[in-house]
């Protein structure tokens, strides 16, 4: 038998969901379809379930389920579809957009505004937890670039505090973002999630080690040759001291977007 057929396939189901307009199709299309930022704005939105696998590193396969955002969709997630869409889930990733007026903490909200994403959230992750209660959860505050620059931290902050306050049982399992499909941030978290899914990490890890210990590299980093999405990296005491601390997302930036300017 050949070598290539003795590894084992693990499949991963990734739960993609948050309102409608909140940019979930934009960022999967930019992190696995090669599309540019610019480009995004003619997806149209996403009509129930739209289910795409994608091959990540060899052996690993993403089960993606983009789920539409639209409040009668939601609706049936919650009720008809409830087993369906949340029984063997590895990670669900939900989407906030950061300017939506109905993403406020019930007690800071101002007049026209209420905390209704975040109970969306909450029924979301309960459904979850009676489903598959070993999922992980990234929770993921985007479109930030439409936030003014002094103000940024205060509102990242601020909204981190409030998707922790409902994160009920997954308090200790929940990875906290935030997003811009015009910068690097979209590729640290979702390099994040894809690196919570890798079944052998520990191995490759070993095998990175082994090549920086021969080459005397300060430091090796994986990146995944589709999705250009960190894996893993490894690092001597130099390379550990780096002190550019979001170099691999820029990386990861750098060469998709110069991958796609050739195609």
């Amino acid at each position: 038998m050949e070598a290539s057929k003795k590894i084992k396939q693990e499949k991963k189901k990734v739960l993609l969901m948050g309102k409608s307009g909140a940019g979930k199709s934009s960022m999967r299309s930019i992190i696995f379809s090669n599309h540019v930022a610019k480009d995004v704005r003619r997806l149209g939105a996403t009509i129930d379930v739209d289910k795409k696998r994608v091959k990540f590193l060899g052996n690993l396969l993403l089960d993606i389920w983009d789920c539409g955002g639209q409040d009668a969709f939601t609706e049936s997630y919650l009720t008809s579809q409830k087993s369906y869409v949340f029984s063997d889930v590895g990670v669900l990733i939900y989407v906030f957009d950061v300017e939506s007026t109905d993403f406020s903490a019930a007690e800071q909200h101002p007049p026209g505004h209420s905390d209704r994403d975040l109970q969306t959230f909450e029924a979301i992750i309960s459904a979850l937890g009676e489903y598959s209660p070993g999922a992980r959860i990234f929770a993921l505050t985007h479109k930030m670039d439409l936030v003014s620059a002094p103000y940024r931290a205060a509102v990242r902050k601020a909204k981190s505090d409030a998707i922790r306050a409902r994160s009920g049982r997954f308090l200790s399992n929940i990875g906290i973002y935030t997003t811009s499909i015009w910068d690097e941030s979209l590729y640290r978290a979702w390099g994040s999630i894809v690196n919570s899914l890798m079944p052998n990490l520990d191995t490759i890890e070993l095998g990175l080690k082994d090549l920086q210990a021969v080459t005397e590299a300060e430091e090796v980093v994986l990146f995944e040759q589709n999705t250009f999405l960190t894996v893993t990296r490894v690092g001597s005491e130099v390379g550990d001291e780096n002190p550019n601390s979001d170099r691999y997302e820029r990386l990861s930036n750098i060469i998709k977007t110069f991958k796609n300017s050739l195609s």
